[in-house]
């Protein structure tokens, strides 16, 4: 009896010392104290709140609200909004495809590229205030998800809010032909993709709570346009023509151009949504 009662402290004795190692649970959001967790893990939860990922994430659900609109009416929105991007987009392919038979470089343009980035924002965003709709504005899915995809989803977010206004300002500012509606489907396209993508760019900037994004997801902008200029240059090297005309290295004037464009995009993640609470912060 008395070995059995050592052995059950023993027991006990490892049980405790177990469960001390072990992190402590604040709340079901996955809200860990900084207190017993392993260095490595405090210094990715630091790295995450620096990227705009806090701990518990987007508490006030400024991703799926708005103060104008029921989440049920903005989820529908969105998802108005991404149906007709993606449309579009599969009607221009199809079209250059058929009559132009220029799809191969379909891809290679920062515009159809923009428009996919902010068909896949408001596809996610519309789903995600969908099922917050429907579970009476208790919760959605990306709360719980992983931290890095709640960063990516934030990063999507900031370049929704900037790409599509740089491109509408470069097309009509600098590239746009001299006559942009000169027939039905030109001036379709151009509408749709240089003109309404700003639209639903503000559209989410002024009519939902989300926003502002971290100033330091300028650095990931940049990042962006950098690698647009590799594949632009890629394409040239393939197929024989640059996507854009100031891209162009025997063109005087490109580089004071892209460095234009390139300040226009970091001034946008700094004016996006002036006045609000940081979006997934605390």
């Amino acid at each position: 009896m008395d070995s059995l009662a050592v052995a059950i402290q023993g027991d006990e004795r490892i049980s405790v010392k177990e469960s001390s190692s072990q992190y402590s649970v604040r709340s079901k959001d996955d809200d860990y104290s900084v207190y017993g967790l392993p260095s490595d893990a405090h210094d990715m939860k630091s790295l995450y709140e620096f990227l705009g990922v806090s701990t518990p994430f987007d508490p006030r659900a400024q991703f799926t609200t708005s103060p104008f609109l029921s989440p049920g009416l903005l989820a529908a929105c969105r998802l108005l909004i991404a149906f007709y991007i993606l449309f579009t987009l599969i009607f221009v392919l199809v079209w250059d495809a058929v009559r132009l038979h220029s799809a191969n470089s379909y891809f290679s343009y920062f515009t159809e590229l923009s428009n996919i980035g902010l068909c896949s924002y408001f596809f996610a965003s519309g789903v995600q205030t969908f099922v917050y709709a429907r579970s009476g504005g208790r919760s959605y899915p990306l709360e719980r998800w992983p931290k890095f995809l709640q960063f990516l989803h934030i990063l999507l977010f900031s370049t929704i809010t900037t790409f599509p206004i740089l491109v509408t300002i470069v097309y009509w500012g600098e590239l746009y032909p001299q006559s942009p509606f000169s027939d039905a489907f030109g001036a379709w396209e151009n509408v749709s993709l240089h003109a309404l993508n700003t639209v639903f760019a503000f559209f989410e900037i002024t009519t939902t709570n989300a926003g502002p994004t971290p100033y330091n997801h300028c650095i990931f902008i940049v990042l962006l346009l950098a690698c647009y200029l590799g594949v632009a240059y890629i394409t040239h090297a393939t197929q024989g023509f640059y996507t854009y005309g100031f891209l162009n290295p025997s063109n005087k004037s490109s580089g004071v151009l892209v460095a234009w464009i390139i300040g226009i995009g970091v001034a946008g993640v700094k004016i996006n949504g002036r006045g609000k609470r940081p979006c997934g912060g605390a």
